[in-house]
């Protein structure tokens, strides 16, 4: 997976695309949205990474780029658990897991890096571009599910304002 961003007068733009299968799926939007997706079909003949590159050639061209990794913030969901955690706990972060990896990575905003448990408390770790957004985002998202019940949400131990 590549993944691009712009700054423009109107917010952050993303542009991206990833190979699966005989499939590279194009994917862009206004960070946040859900943006709009395209999947371009590979041949036996096609090399999978010079398709990729050539689909966000033109992104490439119009100003988009990678970000370095310090342009990301580390956004933890925190539960509290008893002790070191059951394994149901350790069912439910997966499971939040593998849900952030789609809702933050279908806007734009990140994904997820996985997640610790034990000493009380249970994260998911998820890299972000817009801690603020990525917050409202998750909130929303967790709102009347299984994984309402965090105690917070917070960038590097300091609570997201």
């Amino acid at each position: 997976m590549i993944k691009l961003y712009k700054g423009t007068n109107s917010g952050l733009l993303y542009h991206e695309a990833w190979s699966a299968d005989s499939t590279i799926t194009e994917h862009w939007g206004k960070l946040g949205d859900l943006g709009i997706t395209r999947d371009h079909e590979l041949t036996e003949a096609d090399d999978p990474n010079e398709v990729l590159e050539a689909v966000l050639a033109s992104a490439r061209a119009n100003g988009f780029t990678e970000l370095d990794d310090a342009d990301f913030q580390l956004l933890l969901i925190e539960y509290r658990i008893q002790g070191m955690g059951s394994t149901a706990d350790r069912d439910k972060r997966r499971a939040l897991e593998d849900r952030m990896n789609e809702v933050l990575g279908w806007v734009g905003l990140g994904q997820c890096e996985g997640g610790n448990i034990g000493y009380g408390t249970m994260e998911v770790c998820c890299l972000v571009v817009d801690s603020d957004l990525a917050r409202s985002v998750i909130e929303a998202d967790l709102a009347g599910s299984i994984f309402e019940d965090y105690s917070r949400i917070f960038v590097d131990g300091a609570p997201v304002s």
